[in-house]
This record gives structure tokens, C-alpha cells and sequence, in this order.
């Protein structure tokens, strides 16, 4: 493993061309895309074992970035609680406790498209037969089990708050010149 220490002026440039990974699965994200877009982030669509946004430094030998440096690390989007209940239906439970499971292996959040999505929660305010309660209970204990986080916000902050979410996890792995 190679050690090396950038400074300050060396981190801004290399973070200049990281890219935000998308899940070439991922669906109606045109308003992240444009804000990414709008902000000249560069954009690279690969599919993801798991979440559908990541980042990646490419190779970039002048810039001393010996191989592309993927960030060990994901955010799975969601629209709303009601897509969060469909994908606990016993159909599809298997496939999004399988994602977390998979998630496992760094960091993850999951961000709702929603700023009301606890509240929803807890009020039953969702179309699914699911007990509040109960998925309340569920969601916490995902939560426990699978170390995330499930952070609601509004969708028209979800560009922003991806691409700064990356960024300063990427800043803060090149300080550490940990690859």
C-alpha cells in the first residue's frame, strides 16, 4: 500500500476530477444528473453491486494518481416511504436485505427524496398495509443491524448533497494518502 501525503493545493486539483458514480440501473434522477451536470461534475455510469451513487478518482499520473481510487463507499436514493415499503414486500424483501447485507463492505447511507419521511413513518401516511409500528420498527432495526442511515431530504438538494457527501469523504481519504 502506498503512503503518500498531498498538500492542500494538490488535494483541490485531484478532487477537481473526481467523477460521481452512477448505477447504470439507477431511474429518474434527471434533477441530480442536471445539477451534476450544471456544476461540471464529471459523471461516470457503471453498474454498482450495490447503491446507486459512488465517486472515483481516475488515473491521472501527472497529478500523481497512479490508478483510478474508487471510494469505498455508497448512497442508495429513494423517492419516498412508499418505495421503501414496496421494496419490503415479501416479493422483494430478499433482494433490498441482500443490498444492505452487501453494503456491509463500506460506508452507506440511504437518503429519501422526502424531508416528512419519519414523520410518514410513524403516522402511517404511505400506501402500504404495513403497520406503522411495525416499520417503524423495522426500518430502526435495518438501521442497527446493517450500521446505515436513512436520511431524509429534499429532492432538490439531492445533487448537492451527493456530490459534497463524496467530496469530502474523498478529501478526507487523500489527507490520509491511504491507497
Amino acid at each position: 500500500m502506498i503512503h503518500y501525503h498531498y498538500t492542500e493545493t494538490e488535494i483541490n486539483n485531484i478532487l477537481k476530477t473526481m467523477n460521481i458514480v452512477v448505477d447504470t440501473r439507477e431511474q429518474v434522477n434527471d434533477h441530480i444528473l442536471k445539477y451534476l451536470q450544471k456544476n461540471n461534475v464529471p459523471i461516470k455510469k457503471k453498474k454498482l453491486d450495490y447503491g446507486d451513487y459512488s465517486a472515483m478518482i481516475p488515473k491521472n499520473e501527472e497529478l500523481g494518481i497512479p490508478r483510478d481510487i474508487y471510494l469505498n463507499s455508497v448512497i442508495e436514493r429513494k423517492n419516498s416511504v412508499d418505495e421503501i415499503t414496496g421494496n419490503l414486500q415479501k416479493d422483494t424483501q430478499t433482494a433490498f436485505e441482500n443490498e444492505l447485507i452487501r453494503s456491509q463492505q463500506g460506508r452507506f447511507v440511504l437518503l429519501v427524496e422526502d424531508l416528512e419521511f419519519w414523520t410518514k413513518v410513524i403516522k402511517g401516511d404511505y400506501r402500504s398495509n404495513y403497520e406503522p409500528k411495525a416499520l417503524y420498527g423495522r426500518l430502526l432495526s435495518f438501521q442497527a443491524k446493517y450500521n446505515f442511515e436513512i436520511v431524509p431530504i429534499n429532492k432538490n438538494e439531492m445533487g448537492n448533497r451527493i456530490y459534497y457527501r463524496f467530496y469530502y469523504q474523498m478529501k478526507n481519504y487523500l489527507k490520509r494518502g491511504a491507497f
